[in-house]
């Protein structure tokens, strides 16, 4: 059976969690669901590194032992990938690794023996000993040369480190090294007779230009009396093991190499080699030593060194606590579910470059891709299968006396056009997720969609179920869109686990605890298109992704009130995270400030989205606003007869691009054309509940033009709640479309 095995770095325990952490578990977890969905028995192996000087710092500072600091830093490493599921109980990683525990310290062992024993290609000893004097940075936990501090300001100071900005230490004392100049030409040998050993490209010319520019001797370790917190050196145990030596070799120890407790239970030869997942900050250490200790030790080198970019803010500057321009795990687990999060970071960076996060981009993203695209089209599709044909998957045949009918309606009769058309597009997708270029597979991905899309609203079901003649052009729709939603549920299944899992349920293919298939065992490779049988019964429609209202979340974000949907889909019950207090002092939301115009556009100030006191008489983008309690003023019966009030039948709904609050309808009012109108109610209402619904019309308003569109019309709702939630004025008994309400 075929193997593979992933790695993120071990992550040093000296400072809790954040966004690059999450990050790069995110990326692996993708990469190793969709190994598994292949068939390809997987090892995902994510962790801490917990030796060192800067724990040492840290335990004492916090009155603890080293230890304790780790066990510290680690249970909040647990919490955050529990909440994100990214967890073995939640099909994520196979093993959190610790360097302190004892299986490593006797494959380090085992590892150090090889390389001492090992002579160097230049035919030298590849570890000796020697004297060690010049600058430590122990938050780097790496030596410093000149190019690499900045001088001190004052005479006879320490330099500061380039990166932390923190003073260096002078090390003076006998150390163990690891004779690195000796591998620089078996280095590049590697790296060209390997193109994609370091992925992606750019940083294969920069890991090379570093080694052709010399390469010089590497301190691996230090004396006990100063860091003891570390693994002994093998038959001296006065020094330790400088950290990268003895922290990289985890990804082996951790499947067995050196120890019976991990071979027993994973198996180095059944596993390794690794794809390793970096941040560039430490590719040197990766592409570089790692290599070079695994040459010495006679072992074969990894899969791939992948390094990914950095996450910056909106502004494109570098993430920082001193900026205060941080993204917290916190908020994003209060905010927003965790599938959309995986999604925003999949989608948003191009792999291997820096890519900017910030809240409001991720709620645009969501709104647009998840909201008003995936999860539209599987509502819709559903909703209508269950209203045209009593919740029951239809056949997608058309019949012969029926294509001429068919091709009337604008339906292409050739099933092949859209069916090859996904397979193409599922190819694209698998060739792209492959090379890590997570980015552009998802937007493969989001054009099935928008052509999915298209192909319903150009179809209009609901027209084609008025003539009876048009049924099988109806169910041919309805079937293509279904089968299209089963794929994709397969293909995007590794970057939106929870999702996936719930659409698959909906269509009524059964869920993870059942027997049958699911996205998470189906290989996406092997669809082929008509597999979703005729007849399947679809289960109750849901929501997924509800649409996020950018102004309200971004206040709850900047003042730290707790969100409301903490336990919407994709989104654990309990979270861990710790919460910032609620500010006392909210203020209450304004009547009708869900339904303005402003407050649809996207990336306005909120200064300028404030809602304007409610008018005396409403207008299309105030449509569901609230009025002041008690009635403002009275009106005789001729005031009243001026408002025409129409019974309409919706024909179509359908999102306006950036524009949150808005739906666009087409209205069937009893005349020669169907009307248009737009109604702020986009936050409550999805497009596909709308149509069929007969509701109340204001036919003689003024037309209005907004976001390119005339508005002819206003539906009437009530205005409910302290937030003013509208619910749409209907009809329970059967009325024709035009009739007067009087």
């Amino acid at each position: 059976m075929k193997t593979f095995y992933v790695t993120t770095p071990i992550y040093y325990a000296n400072s809790l969690p954040h966004l690059g952490h999450l990050y790069t578990m995110i990326v692996a977890d993708a990469i190793a669901r969709h190994k598994r969905q292949q068939g390809i028995e997987t090892f995902f192996l994510t962790g801490t590194d917990e030796h060192g000087l800067n724990i040492e710092r840290a335990a004492e500072r916090a009155g603890r032992t080293p230890k304790e600091q780790a066990d510290y830093v680690v249970s909040y490493f647990r919490k955050m990938t529990a909440e994100f599921r990214l967890d073995t109980d939640h099909g994520g990683y196979d093993m959190f690794m610790r360097t302190s525990a004892p299986f490593h310290y006797q494959g380090v062992s085992e590892l150090w023996r090889r390389a001492a024993k090992a002579k160097t290609p230049k035919g030298n000893a590849a570890i000796y000993k020697g004297h060690y004097e010049g600058w430590f940075c122990a938050p780097c936990a790496a030596y410093k040369t000149e190019d690499e501090y900045a001088k001190p300001a004052e005479p006879g100071g320490a330099p500061t480190c380039l990166i932390h900005e923190t003073p260096l230490d002078r090390i003076s004392e006998d150390s163990y090294f690891f004779r690195l100049s000796d591998y620089a030409e078996a280095l590049l040998a590697l790296y060209e007779s390997r193109p994609d050993f370091v992925q992606p490209e750019s940083r294969n010319n920069e890991v090379t230009s570093f080694v052709r520019g010399g390469l010089q001797d590497l301190s691996v370790s230090r004396l006990r009396s100063s860091v003891s917190w570390g693994v002994p050196v093998p038959d001296d145990p006065e020094h330790t093991m400088y950290v990268w030596f003895e922290a990289l070799t985890n990804y082996i120890t951790a499947i067995g190499f050196g120890n019976e407790e991990r071979e027993r239970v994973v198996g180095f030869e059944k596993f390794w080699p690794a794809l390793h997942l970096v941040g560039k900050d430490i590719l040197r250490f990766h592409a570089v030593y790692w290599p070079a200790f695994l040459m010495a030790a006679g072992l074969e080198q990894p899969r791939a060194i992948v390094a990914h970019g950095m996450w910056l803010d909106p502004s494109g500057r570098k993430m920082s606590k001193t900026l205060g321009n941080t993204v917290e795990l916190d908020v994003l687990n209060r905010h927003f579910p965790v599938d959309t999060i995986r999604y925003f970071c999949l989608r948003e960076m191009v792999f291997g470059q820096d890519g900017r996060f910030g809240y409001e981009a991720l709620i645009d993203r969501t709104n647009s891709d998840l909201a008003s695209g995936l999860g539209n089209l599987s509502s819709r599709t559903l909703t209508m299968i269950a209203r045209y044909n009593g919740g029951r998957v239809p056949s997608g045949v058309i019949s012969e006396d029926k294509l001429l009918l068919a091709k009337r309606s604008g339906v292409d009769t050739d099933e092949t056009t859209i069916s090859g058309f996904i397979e193409h597009a599922r190819n694209q997708f698998l060739q792209q997720f492959a090379v890590f270029t997570f980015s552009k597979a998802l937007e493969t991905a989001w054009s099935v969609v928008a052509r999915v899309d298209k192909m319903i609203s150009d179809a209009k079901p609901w027209e084609l179920a008025k003539d009876e003649n048009q049924k099988q052009t109806l169910d041919a729709v309805l079937y293509r869109a279904a089968e299209t939603i089963r794929w994709l549920c397969v293909l995007l299944y590794p970057v939106m686990p929870n999702a996936t899992l719930e659409i698959w349920d909906q269509l009524g293919l059964g869920t993870a605890t059942d027997s049958g298939a699911t996205p998470a065992t189906l290989d996406p490779a092997n669809l082929k298109w008509g597999e979703l049988a005729e007849g399947t019964v679809i289960r109750e429609v849901k929501p997924l992704f509800p649409r996020i209202d950018k102004v309200k979340t971004m206040k709850e974000i900047n003042e730290g009130v707790p969100s409301p949907t903490s336990n919407i889909q994709g989104r654990p019950e309990t979270g861990t995270a710790v919460i910032s207090p609620p500010i006392n002092a909210t203020r209450k939301p304004a009547p009708g400030a869900h339904a303005t115009e402003a407050d649809a556009v996207p990336g306005v100030p909120a200064s300028q989205t404030q809602p304007s006191p409610p008018p005396q008489h409403a207008t299309e983008a105030d449509a569901v606003a609230g009025v002041a309690e008690g009635v403002t003023s009275f009106i005789d019966i001729t005031d009243f007869t001026k408002v025409e009030l129409r019974v309409g039948e919706v024909l179509t709904a359908e999102r306006i691009p950036k524009a949150d609050k808005l739906l666009l309808l087409s209205v069937d009012v009893g005349e020669e054309k169907p009307r248009t109108i737009l109604a702020g109610i986009a936050q409550y209402y999805e497009p596909e509940q709308l149509v069929g619904r007969k509701i109340a019309v204001v036919a003689n308003l003024k037309p209005r033009k907004m976001r390119g569109h005339e508005s002819q019309g206003m539906l009437l709702a009530a205005s409910v709640g302290e937030e003013g939630k509208p619910v749409i004025a209907t009809f329970t008994e059967d009325v024709p479309n035009g009739a007067r309400l009087k």
